[in-house]
Protein backbone atom coordinates (compact mmCIF):
# COMPACT_ATOMS: atom_id res chain seq x y z
CA UNK A 1 0.00 0.00 0.00
CA UNK A 2 1.37 3.42 -0.97
CA UNK A 3 2.33 5.69 1.93
CA UNK A 4 0.33 8.85 2.49
CA UNK A 5 1.67 11.90 0.65
CA UNK A 6 2.09 14.95 2.89
CA UNK A 7 2.63 18.31 1.17
CA UNK A 8 3.64 20.09 4.37
CA UNK A 9 7.35 20.88 4.66
CA UNK A 10 9.82 23.69 5.51
CA UNK A 11 13.40 24.59 4.52
CA UNK A 12 14.94 22.76 7.49
CA UNK A 13 13.45 19.52 6.12
CA UNK A 14 14.40 20.00 2.45
CA UNK A 15 16.38 17.14 0.91
CA UNK A 16 16.48 18.39 -2.66
CA UNK A 17 16.69 22.19 -2.63
CA UNK A 18 18.96 24.73 -0.95
CA UNK A 19 17.52 28.19 -0.33
CA UNK A 20 19.89 31.05 0.47
CA UNK A 21 18.54 34.59 0.79
CA UNK A 22 20.89 37.49 0.02
CA UNK A 23 18.59 40.52 -0.47
CA UNK A 24 17.63 41.71 -2.98
CA UNK A 25 18.15 38.26 -4.49
CA UNK A 26 17.85 34.65 -3.40
CA UNK A 27 19.61 31.51 -4.61
CA UNK A 28 17.41 28.45 -5.08
CA UNK A 29 19.68 25.51 -5.85
CA UNK A 30 18.50 22.12 -7.09
CA UNK A 31 20.69 19.40 -5.57
CA UNK A 32 18.53 16.29 -5.61
CA UNK A 33 19.21 13.56 -3.06
CA UNK A 34 19.19 10.43 -5.23
CA UNK A 35 17.73 8.36 -2.38
CA UNK A 36 15.16 10.91 -1.33
CA UNK A 37 12.33 9.87 -3.65
CA UNK A 38 8.73 9.68 -2.56
CA UNK A 39 8.67 5.89 -3.00
CA UNK A 40 11.14 3.02 -3.19
CA UNK A 41 12.21 1.41 -6.43
CA UNK A 42 14.04 4.25 -8.18
CA UNK A 43 16.92 6.67 -7.68
CA UNK A 44 16.66 10.35 -8.55
CA UNK A 45 19.82 10.48 -10.64
CA UNK A 46 20.99 13.50 -12.65
CA UNK A 47 18.83 15.90 -10.66
CA UNK A 48 15.73 14.10 -11.92
CA UNK A 49 12.70 14.67 -9.78
CA UNK A 50 9.48 13.22 -8.47
CA UNK A 51 6.67 14.72 -6.43
CA UNK A 52 8.89 14.93 -3.33
CA UNK A 53 11.16 17.40 -5.15
CA UNK A 54 8.21 19.45 -6.38
CA UNK A 55 6.61 19.64 -2.92
CA UNK A 56 9.77 21.33 -1.65
CA UNK A 57 9.88 23.68 -4.64
CA UNK A 58 6.26 24.72 -4.08
CA UNK A 59 7.04 25.43 -0.43
CA UNK A 60 10.10 27.51 -1.34
CA UNK A 61 8.15 29.58 -3.90
CA UNK A 62 5.44 30.24 -1.31
CA UNK A 63 7.88 31.15 1.46
CA UNK A 64 9.81 33.54 -0.73
CA UNK A 65 6.61 35.51 -1.33
CA UNK A 66 5.55 35.73 2.32
CA UNK A 67 8.76 35.41 4.33
CA UNK A 68 11.12 37.28 1.99
CA UNK A 69 9.28 40.06 0.16
CA UNK A 70 12.61 41.92 0.11
CA UNK A 71 13.78 39.48 -2.61
CA UNK A 72 13.26 40.84 -6.11
CA UNK A 73 14.96 38.07 -8.09
CA UNK A 74 15.28 34.34 -7.45
CA UNK A 75 18.28 32.73 -9.14
CA UNK A 76 17.55 29.11 -10.02
CA UNK A 77 20.66 26.95 -10.45
CA UNK A 78 21.88 23.37 -10.13
CA UNK A 79 24.07 22.14 -7.32
CA UNK A 80 25.44 19.30 -9.45
CA UNK A 81 28.18 19.84 -12.05
CA UNK A 82 27.43 19.31 -15.75
CA UNK A 83 23.70 18.76 -15.26
CA UNK A 84 20.87 21.14 -14.54
CA UNK A 85 18.07 18.56 -14.44
CA UNK A 86 17.13 15.46 -16.41
CA UNK A 87 13.46 16.16 -15.70
CA UNK A 88 10.85 13.82 -14.26
CA UNK A 89 12.31 10.50 -13.15
CA UNK A 90 11.43 7.85 -15.73
CA UNK A 91 11.48 4.92 -13.31
CA UNK A 92 9.06 6.80 -11.10
CA UNK A 93 6.72 7.46 -14.01
CA UNK A 94 6.90 3.84 -15.16
CA UNK A 95 5.83 2.45 -11.77
CA UNK A 96 3.42 5.19 -10.65
CA UNK A 97 -0.32 4.68 -10.78
CA UNK A 98 -2.14 6.56 -13.49
CA UNK A 99 -3.80 8.98 -11.07
CA UNK A 100 -0.47 9.72 -9.37
CA UNK A 101 1.17 10.49 -12.73
CA UNK A 102 -1.59 12.92 -13.68
CA UNK A 103 -1.68 14.57 -10.24
CA UNK A 104 2.11 14.85 -10.30
CA UNK A 105 1.96 16.67 -13.65
CA UNK A 106 -0.86 18.91 -12.42
CA UNK A 107 0.86 19.86 -9.16
CA UNK A 108 4.15 20.47 -10.98
CA UNK A 109 2.52 22.91 -13.35
CA UNK A 110 0.56 24.68 -10.62
CA UNK A 111 3.91 25.33 -8.93
CA UNK A 112 5.46 26.70 -12.10
CA UNK A 113 2.48 28.96 -12.64
CA UNK A 114 2.98 30.23 -9.08
CA UNK A 115 6.52 31.22 -10.09
CA UNK A 116 5.16 33.10 -13.10
CA UNK A 117 2.47 34.69 -10.94
CA UNK A 118 5.16 35.88 -8.50
CA UNK A 119 6.96 37.64 -11.34
CA UNK A 120 3.83 39.16 -12.88
CA UNK A 121 1.92 40.18 -9.78
CA UNK A 122 4.53 40.54 -7.02
CA UNK A 123 7.63 41.65 -8.89
CA UNK A 124 9.58 38.64 -7.58
CA UNK A 125 11.22 37.51 -10.81
CA UNK A 126 12.93 34.21 -11.63
CA UNK A 127 16.21 33.81 -13.52
CA UNK A 128 17.33 30.31 -14.53
CA UNK A 129 21.04 29.69 -15.05
CA UNK A 130 21.75 26.45 -16.95
CA UNK A 131 25.21 24.93 -16.85
CA UNK A 132 24.93 21.39 -18.19
CA UNK A 133 21.97 19.47 -19.57
CA UNK A 134 18.42 20.73 -18.98
CA UNK A 135 16.14 18.08 -20.44
CA UNK A 136 12.40 17.43 -20.36
CA UNK A 137 10.89 18.66 -17.12
CA UNK A 138 14.24 20.25 -16.25
CA UNK A 139 13.91 22.57 -19.22
CA UNK A 140 10.22 23.04 -18.45
CA UNK A 141 11.25 24.33 -15.03
CA UNK A 142 13.52 26.80 -16.78
CA UNK A 143 10.66 27.82 -19.08
CA UNK A 144 8.66 28.89 -16.01
CA UNK A 145 11.34 31.51 -15.29
CA UNK A 146 11.26 34.96 -16.80
CA UNK A 147 14.77 34.67 -18.26
CA UNK A 148 17.08 31.76 -19.08
CA UNK A 149 20.87 31.99 -19.35
CA UNK A 150 22.88 29.12 -20.86
CA UNK A 151 26.60 28.60 -20.47
CA UNK A 152 28.27 28.56 -23.90
CA UNK A 153 30.69 25.68 -23.43
CA UNK A 154 29.83 23.46 -26.39
CA UNK A 155 28.19 20.84 -24.15
CA UNK A 156 25.42 22.48 -22.14
CA UNK A 157 22.06 22.19 -23.88
CA UNK A 158 18.30 22.43 -23.50
CA UNK A 159 15.99 19.67 -24.69
CA UNK A 160 12.43 18.41 -24.73
CA UNK A 161 13.14 14.78 -25.73
CA UNK A 162 9.91 13.11 -24.60
CA UNK A 163 8.66 12.30 -28.10
CA UNK A 164 11.80 10.48 -29.36
CA UNK A 165 12.69 8.95 -25.98
CA UNK A 166 9.50 8.18 -24.05
CA UNK A 167 6.54 8.04 -26.39
CA UNK A 168 4.85 10.87 -24.47
CA UNK A 169 5.18 14.67 -24.66
CA UNK A 170 6.25 17.62 -22.52
CA UNK A 171 3.22 17.28 -20.29
CA UNK A 172 3.61 20.11 -17.78
CA UNK A 173 3.35 23.00 -20.20
CA UNK A 174 6.55 22.72 -22.24
CA UNK A 175 4.97 22.84 -25.68
CA UNK A 176 2.57 25.62 -24.75
CA UNK A 177 5.24 27.77 -23.11
CA UNK A 178 7.47 27.42 -26.17
CA UNK A 179 4.83 28.86 -28.48
CA UNK A 180 2.65 31.09 -26.30
CA UNK A 181 5.22 32.45 -23.85
CA UNK A 182 8.54 32.40 -25.67
CA UNK A 183 7.04 32.87 -29.17
CA UNK A 184 9.14 30.07 -30.68
CA UNK A 185 8.19 29.47 -34.29
CA UNK A 186 6.12 26.34 -34.84
CA UNK A 187 8.56 24.77 -37.28
CA UNK A 188 11.49 25.49 -34.98
CA UNK A 189 9.60 23.95 -32.06
CA UNK A 190 8.83 20.89 -34.19
CA UNK A 191 12.53 20.35 -34.91
CA UNK A 192 13.56 21.02 -31.31
CA UNK A 193 11.05 18.57 -29.83
CA UNK A 194 12.24 15.70 -32.03
CA UNK A 195 15.95 16.10 -31.23
CA UNK A 196 16.92 13.75 -28.43
CA UNK A 197 20.14 15.71 -27.80
CA UNK A 198 18.40 19.11 -27.77
CA UNK A 199 20.08 22.36 -28.77
CA UNK A 200 23.02 24.36 -27.49
CA UNK A 201 24.88 27.58 -28.13
CA UNK A 202 23.95 30.14 -30.75
CA UNK A 203 21.08 28.16 -32.30
CA UNK A 204 19.38 27.84 -28.88
CA UNK A 205 19.63 31.63 -28.57
CA UNK A 206 18.58 32.36 -32.17
CA UNK A 207 15.51 30.13 -31.82
CA UNK A 208 14.42 31.86 -28.56
CA UNK A 209 15.00 28.74 -26.47
CA UNK A 210 17.22 30.78 -24.11
CA UNK A 211 17.71 34.50 -23.52
CA UNK A 212 21.47 34.73 -23.25
CA UNK A 213 24.75 32.87 -23.76
CA UNK A 214 27.60 33.31 -21.31
CA UNK A 215 31.15 31.93 -21.63
CA UNK A 216 32.19 29.68 -18.77
CA UNK A 217 34.98 32.09 -17.81
CA UNK A 218 32.38 34.75 -16.89
CA UNK A 219 29.59 32.45 -15.73
CA UNK A 220 29.28 33.17 -12.00
CA UNK A 221 29.91 36.90 -12.38
CA UNK A 222 27.42 37.22 -15.25
CA UNK A 223 24.51 35.39 -13.62
CA UNK A 224 24.89 37.35 -10.39
CA UNK A 225 25.01 40.64 -12.29
CA UNK A 226 21.89 39.66 -14.24
CA UNK A 227 20.04 38.62 -11.07
CA UNK A 228 20.83 41.90 -9.29
CA UNK A 229 19.69 43.88 -12.33
CA UNK A 230 16.41 41.95 -12.42
CA UNK A 231 15.87 42.40 -8.66
CA UNK A 232 15.60 46.17 -8.90
CA UNK A 233 14.83 48.09 -5.71
CA UNK A 234 12.04 49.44 -3.56
CA UNK A 235 11.06 46.09 -2.06
CA UNK A 236 9.22 45.64 1.27
CA UNK A 237 11.58 45.19 4.20
CA UNK A 238 9.94 42.66 6.50
CA UNK A 239 8.12 39.43 5.82
CA UNK A 240 6.23 37.06 8.08
CA UNK A 241 7.02 33.53 9.20
CA UNK A 242 4.87 30.71 7.86
CA UNK A 243 4.79 28.36 10.83
CA UNK A 244 4.24 24.60 10.41
CA UNK A 245 0.62 23.95 9.54
CA UNK A 246 -1.26 22.13 12.31
CA UNK A 247 -3.54 19.34 11.14
CA UNK A 248 -5.34 16.55 12.99
CA UNK A 249 -5.81 13.66 10.58
CA UNK A 250 -7.77 10.45 11.07
CA UNK A 251 -9.32 7.88 8.75
CA UNK A 252 -12.66 9.73 8.84
CA UNK A 253 -11.75 13.40 9.14
CA UNK A 254 -9.26 16.26 8.87
CA UNK A 255 -9.33 19.08 11.41
CA UNK A 256 -7.70 22.50 11.19
CA UNK A 257 -8.28 25.72 13.14
CA UNK A 258 -10.71 27.13 10.56
CA UNK A 259 -11.67 24.08 8.53
CA UNK A 260 -13.03 20.59 9.07
CA UNK A 261 -13.27 17.91 6.38
CA UNK A 262 -15.26 14.72 6.99
CA UNK A 263 -14.71 11.69 4.77
CA UNK A 264 -17.51 9.29 3.88
CA UNK A 265 -16.08 6.35 1.99
CA UNK A 266 -19.46 4.66 1.58
CA UNK A 267 -20.93 7.66 -0.21
CA UNK A 268 -17.53 8.55 -1.74
CA UNK A 269 -17.74 12.13 -0.49
CA UNK A 270 -15.57 14.67 1.32
CA UNK A 271 -17.51 17.36 3.20
CA UNK A 272 -15.74 20.67 3.85
CA UNK A 273 -16.90 23.05 6.57
CA UNK A 274 -15.15 26.42 6.45
CA UNK A 275 -15.37 28.59 9.55
CA UNK A 276 -15.51 32.37 9.49
CA UNK A 277 -13.28 34.61 11.60
CA UNK A 278 -13.51 34.61 15.37
CA UNK A 279 -12.45 38.26 15.66
CA UNK A 280 -13.16 41.49 13.75
CA UNK A 281 -11.09 42.59 10.79
CA UNK A 282 -7.90 44.47 11.77
CA UNK A 283 -7.91 48.24 12.03
CA UNK A 284 -5.22 48.61 9.38
CA UNK A 285 -2.59 46.94 7.23
CA UNK A 286 0.02 47.11 10.00
CA UNK A 287 -2.25 45.14 12.34
CA UNK A 288 -2.82 42.50 9.64
CA UNK A 289 0.93 42.16 9.13
CA UNK A 290 1.43 41.86 12.89
CA UNK A 291 -1.06 38.98 12.94
CA UNK A 292 1.15 37.18 10.43
CA UNK A 293 0.08 33.69 9.46
CA UNK A 294 -2.78 33.80 12.01
CA UNK A 295 -4.50 36.52 9.93
CA UNK A 296 -7.78 34.71 9.24
CA UNK A 297 -7.87 34.90 5.41
CA UNK A 298 -4.27 33.66 5.16
CA UNK A 299 -4.73 30.95 7.80
CA UNK A 300 -7.86 29.60 6.09
CA UNK A 301 -6.23 29.72 2.64
CA UNK A 302 -3.28 27.65 3.86
CA UNK A 303 -5.58 25.11 5.49
CA UNK A 304 -7.89 24.80 2.48
CA UNK A 305 -4.89 24.47 0.14
CA UNK A 306 -3.45 21.64 2.24
CA UNK A 307 -6.80 19.84 2.40
CA UNK A 308 -7.29 20.04 -1.37
CA UNK A 309 -3.85 18.60 -2.04
CA UNK A 310 -4.27 15.86 0.55
CA UNK A 311 -7.54 14.72 -0.99
CA UNK A 312 -6.22 14.93 -4.54
CA UNK A 313 -3.16 12.82 -3.78
CA UNK A 314 -4.43 10.42 -1.14
CA UNK A 315 -8.20 10.01 -1.61
CA UNK A 316 -8.88 9.47 -5.33
CA UNK A 317 -12.13 7.56 -4.71
CA UNK A 318 -13.83 10.44 -2.87
CA UNK A 319 -15.21 11.93 -6.05
CA UNK A 320 -17.78 14.40 -4.67
CA UNK A 321 -16.69 17.38 -2.57
CA UNK A 322 -19.38 19.22 -0.59
CA UNK A 323 -18.71 22.74 0.70
CA UNK A 324 -20.46 24.37 3.66
CA UNK A 325 -19.53 27.33 5.82
CA UNK A 326 -20.42 28.65 9.24
CA UNK A 327 -19.90 32.03 10.85
CA UNK A 328 -21.02 35.63 10.75
CA UNK A 329 -21.67 36.79 7.20
CA UNK A 330 -21.03 40.43 8.12
CA UNK A 331 -17.62 39.62 9.62
CA UNK A 332 -16.50 37.77 6.49
CA UNK A 333 -17.77 40.69 4.41
CA UNK A 334 -15.82 43.10 6.63
CA UNK A 335 -12.59 41.18 6.02
CA UNK A 336 -13.25 41.29 2.29
CA UNK A 337 -13.84 45.03 2.36
CA UNK A 338 -10.65 45.46 4.38
CA UNK A 339 -8.61 43.50 1.83
CA UNK A 340 -10.27 45.23 -1.12
CA UNK A 341 -9.45 48.68 0.33
CA UNK A 342 -5.82 47.82 1.12
CA UNK A 343 -4.47 49.04 -2.20
CA UNK A 344 -0.92 47.86 -2.86
CA UNK A 345 0.03 46.89 0.68
CA UNK A 346 2.37 43.98 -0.06
CA UNK A 347 1.08 41.59 2.62
CA UNK A 348 -2.61 41.94 1.82
CA UNK A 349 -1.81 41.74 -1.89
CA UNK A 350 -0.04 38.42 -1.29
CA UNK A 351 -2.99 37.10 0.71
CA UNK A 352 -5.34 37.95 -2.16
CA UNK A 353 -2.96 36.36 -4.66
CA UNK A 354 -2.73 33.24 -2.54
CA UNK A 355 -6.52 32.95 -2.47
CA UNK A 356 -6.45 33.32 -6.26
CA UNK A 357 -4.09 30.33 -6.51
CA UNK A 358 -6.07 28.20 -4.02
CA UNK A 359 -9.33 28.85 -5.86
CA UNK A 360 -7.67 27.93 -9.15
CA UNK A 361 -6.47 24.70 -7.55
CA UNK A 362 -10.08 24.01 -6.65
CA UNK A 363 -11.19 24.79 -10.22
CA UNK A 364 -8.64 22.30 -11.53
CA UNK A 365 -9.43 19.48 -9.14
CA UNK A 366 -10.97 16.47 -10.91
CA UNK A 367 -13.85 16.18 -8.45
CA UNK A 368 -17.53 17.10 -8.52
CA UNK A 369 -17.94 20.32 -6.52
CA UNK A 370 -21.27 21.00 -4.78
CA UNK A 371 -21.81 24.05 -2.56
CA UNK A 372 -24.52 24.02 0.14
CA UNK A 373 -25.70 27.34 1.59
CA UNK A 374 -27.55 26.60 4.84
CA UNK A 375 -28.57 28.54 7.98
CA UNK A 376 -25.54 30.07 9.67
CA UNK A 377 -23.49 30.10 6.45
CA UNK A 378 -20.97 32.86 5.77
CA UNK A 379 -20.43 32.68 2.01
CA UNK A 380 -19.50 36.32 1.42
CA UNK A 381 -16.96 37.76 -0.98
CA UNK A 382 -13.90 35.52 -1.11
CA UNK A 383 -15.76 32.54 0.37
CA UNK A 384 -18.61 33.10 -2.09
CA UNK A 385 -16.09 32.28 -4.85
CA UNK A 386 -16.38 28.64 -3.75
CA UNK A 387 -20.12 28.71 -4.43
CA UNK A 388 -19.59 30.49 -7.76
CA UNK A 389 -16.94 27.96 -8.80
CA UNK A 390 -18.94 24.89 -7.81
CA UNK A 391 -20.51 22.69 -10.46
CA UNK A 392 -23.80 23.28 -8.67
CA UNK A 393 -24.84 25.54 -5.82
CA UNK A 394 -27.78 24.67 -3.54
CA UNK A 395 -29.18 27.32 -1.22
CA UNK A 396 -31.97 26.76 1.28
CA UNK A 397 -34.82 29.13 0.47
CA UNK A 398 -35.31 30.08 4.14
CA UNK A 399 -34.38 28.88 7.60
CA UNK A 400 -35.26 25.55 9.19
CA UNK A 401 -38.17 25.50 11.57
CA UNK A 402 -36.94 25.69 15.16
CA UNK A 403 -33.41 26.68 14.11
CA UNK A 404 -32.34 29.99 15.67
CA UNK A 405 -29.37 30.53 13.37
CA UNK A 406 -29.52 33.30 10.78
CA UNK A 407 -31.35 32.42 7.58
CA UNK A 408 -29.17 31.53 4.59
CA UNK A 409 -27.73 34.59 2.89
CA UNK A 410 -24.81 35.31 0.57
CA UNK A 411 -23.05 38.60 -0.14
CA UNK A 412 -20.92 39.93 -2.97
CA UNK A 413 -17.82 42.04 -2.40
CA UNK A 414 -15.57 44.07 -4.73
CA UNK A 415 -13.12 41.15 -4.75
CA UNK A 416 -15.63 39.04 -6.69
CA UNK A 417 -15.17 41.35 -9.70
CA UNK A 418 -11.51 40.87 -10.59
CA UNK A 419 -9.28 39.74 -7.75
CA UNK A 420 -9.75 36.02 -8.36
CA UNK A 421 -9.63 35.15 -12.08
CA UNK A 422 -9.97 31.52 -13.13
CA UNK A 423 -7.26 29.83 -15.26
CA UNK A 424 -8.87 31.15 -18.47
CA UNK A 425 -8.74 34.73 -17.22
CA UNK A 426 -12.42 35.29 -16.45
CA UNK A 427 -13.85 35.88 -13.00
CA UNK A 428 -16.25 33.20 -11.81
CA UNK A 429 -19.09 35.70 -12.12
CA UNK A 430 -18.13 36.44 -15.72
CA UNK A 431 -17.85 32.72 -16.46
CA UNK A 432 -21.46 32.35 -15.26
CA UNK A 433 -22.57 35.21 -17.54
CA UNK A 434 -20.84 34.62 -20.87
CA UNK A 435 -23.63 36.35 -22.77
CA UNK A 436 -22.49 39.86 -21.84
CA UNK A 437 -21.81 42.47 -19.19
CA UNK A 438 -25.36 43.61 -18.40
CA UNK A 439 -25.81 40.95 -15.70
CA UNK A 440 -22.43 41.83 -14.18
CA UNK A 441 -23.48 45.46 -13.92
CA UNK A 442 -26.60 44.47 -12.00
CA UNK A 443 -24.54 42.27 -9.70
CA UNK A 444 -22.07 45.05 -8.94
CA UNK A 445 -24.98 47.14 -7.68
CA UNK A 446 -25.64 44.40 -5.10
CA UNK A 447 -22.18 44.52 -3.48
CA UNK A 448 -22.41 44.47 0.30
CA UNK A 449 -26.10 43.57 0.36
CA UNK A 450 -27.03 40.25 2.06
CA UNK A 451 -29.04 38.21 -0.44
CA UNK A 452 -31.47 35.49 0.70
CA UNK A 453 -32.23 32.37 -1.32
CA UNK A 454 -34.79 33.80 -3.73
CA UNK A 455 -32.63 36.82 -4.57
CA UNK A 456 -29.49 34.72 -4.97
CA UNK A 457 -31.34 32.36 -7.31
CA UNK A 458 -32.80 35.20 -9.36
CA UNK A 459 -29.33 36.80 -9.62
CA UNK A 460 -27.76 33.60 -10.91
CA UNK A 461 -25.49 33.09 -7.89
CA UNK A 462 -26.84 29.60 -7.09
CA UNK A 463 -28.36 26.79 -9.13
CA UNK A 464 -31.30 25.79 -6.94
CA UNK A 465 -33.02 27.17 -3.86
CA UNK A 466 -35.19 24.32 -2.45
CA UNK A 467 -37.46 24.87 0.53
CA UNK A 468 -37.13 23.04 3.82
CA UNK A 469 -39.37 20.17 2.67
CA UNK A 470 -37.36 19.37 -0.45
CA UNK A 471 -33.84 20.28 0.73
CA UNK A 472 -32.65 16.95 2.12
CA UNK A 473 -33.98 14.91 -0.79
CA UNK A 474 -32.58 17.21 -3.49
CA UNK A 475 -29.12 17.26 -1.93
CA UNK A 476 -29.15 13.51 -1.31
CA UNK A 477 -30.20 12.72 -4.87
CA UNK A 478 -27.55 15.05 -6.30
CA UNK A 479 -24.82 13.36 -4.26
CA UNK A 480 -26.00 9.82 -5.01
CA UNK A 481 -26.34 10.60 -8.69
CA UNK A 482 -22.89 12.15 -8.90
CA UNK A 483 -21.28 9.30 -6.97
CA UNK A 484 -22.77 6.73 -9.33
CA UNK A 485 -21.65 8.18 -12.67
CA UNK A 486 -18.43 7.24 -14.45
CA UNK A 487 -15.68 9.36 -12.90
CA UNK A 488 -13.92 9.56 -16.28
CA UNK A 489 -17.02 10.97 -17.96
CA UNK A 490 -17.55 13.42 -15.10
CA UNK A 491 -13.96 14.66 -15.24
CA UNK A 492 -14.28 15.32 -18.95
CA UNK A 493 -17.65 17.02 -18.58
CA UNK A 494 -16.68 19.18 -15.61
CA UNK A 495 -13.35 20.29 -17.07
CA UNK A 496 -15.10 21.31 -20.29
CA UNK A 497 -17.97 23.17 -18.62
CA UNK A 498 -15.92 25.03 -16.00
CA UNK A 499 -13.82 26.92 -18.52
CA UNK A 500 -16.15 28.24 -21.18
CA UNK A 501 -15.16 31.34 -23.08
CA UNK A 502 -11.62 32.49 -23.93
CA UNK A 503 -8.35 30.63 -23.49
CA UNK A 504 -5.05 31.65 -21.93
CA UNK A 505 -1.68 29.95 -21.88
CA UNK A 506 -2.62 28.61 -18.45
CA UNK A 507 -5.97 27.14 -19.51
CA UNK A 508 -4.39 25.60 -22.62
CA UNK A 509 -1.75 23.90 -20.48
CA UNK A 510 -4.30 22.25 -18.20
CA UNK A 511 -6.71 21.34 -20.97
CA UNK A 512 -3.94 19.61 -22.86
CA UNK A 513 -2.62 18.02 -19.68
CA UNK A 514 -6.05 16.58 -18.93
CA UNK A 515 -6.72 15.32 -22.45
CA UNK A 516 -3.35 14.41 -23.95
CA UNK A 517 -1.52 13.15 -20.88
CA UNK A 518 -4.50 11.16 -19.60
CA UNK A 519 -4.70 9.44 -22.98
CA UNK A 520 -0.99 9.11 -23.74
CA UNK A 521 0.00 7.74 -20.36
CA UNK A 522 -2.47 4.88 -20.74
CA UNK A 523 -1.62 3.94 -24.31
CA UNK A 524 0.59 0.83 -24.67
CA UNK A 525 3.10 2.80 -26.75
CA UNK A 526 4.07 4.66 -23.58
CA UNK A 527 2.76 2.73 -20.59
CA UNK A 528 2.55 -0.85 -21.84
CA UNK A 529 4.91 -3.63 -20.82
CA UNK A 530 6.80 -3.18 -24.09
CA UNK A 531 6.28 0.59 -24.25
CA UNK A 532 8.80 3.41 -24.11
CA UNK A 533 8.56 4.06 -20.36
CA UNK A 534 9.06 0.40 -19.42
CA UNK A 535 11.97 -0.14 -21.80
CA UNK A 536 13.74 3.17 -21.20
CA UNK A 537 17.41 2.50 -20.36
CA UNK A 538 17.12 -1.25 -20.97
CA UNK A 539 18.80 -1.27 -24.37
CA UNK A 540 15.60 -2.63 -25.94
CA UNK A 541 13.62 -0.56 -28.38
CA UNK A 542 9.97 0.02 -27.51
CA UNK A 543 7.42 -1.98 -29.48
CA UNK A 544 5.11 0.66 -30.97
CA UNK A 545 1.67 0.17 -32.44
CA UNK A 546 2.08 2.40 -35.48
CA UNK A 547 -1.61 2.96 -36.17
CA UNK A 548 -2.55 6.62 -35.81
CA UNK A 549 -5.83 7.30 -33.98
Amino acid sequence: MRAMIDCRTEPARYRHWRLAVEPPMANLTLAVDERGGLNDGYELKLNSYDLAVDIELADAVQRLRFEHPEVGCVLLTSGHPRVFSAGANIRMLAQASHELKVNFCKFTNETRLAMEDAATCSGQRYLCAIAGQAAGGGYELALACERILLVDDGASAVALPEVPLLGVLPGTGGLTRLTDKRKVRRDHADVFCTLEEGMRGQRALDWRLVDGLVPRSRWHEAIRTEALAMAGGGRPANGIRLRPLARDLSAEAMHYDHLDVSLNRTRRTASFRLRGPDRPAPAGAAAALAAGDSFWPLALARQLDDALLHLRLNEPELGVWLFRSEGALDQVAAYDSFMADAGEDWFLREVRLYWKRVLKRLDLSARSLLALVEPGSCFAGTLLEIVLGADRGYMLASGWQGDNRTEPQVALSPLNFGAYPMPHGLTRLAARNLDGTEALGRLQAMVGRPLPGAAALASGLVTFAPDEIDWADEVRLAVEERSGYSPDALTGMEASLRFGGPETMESKIFARLSAWQNWLFQRPNAGGSRGALARYGSGQRPDFDFRRT
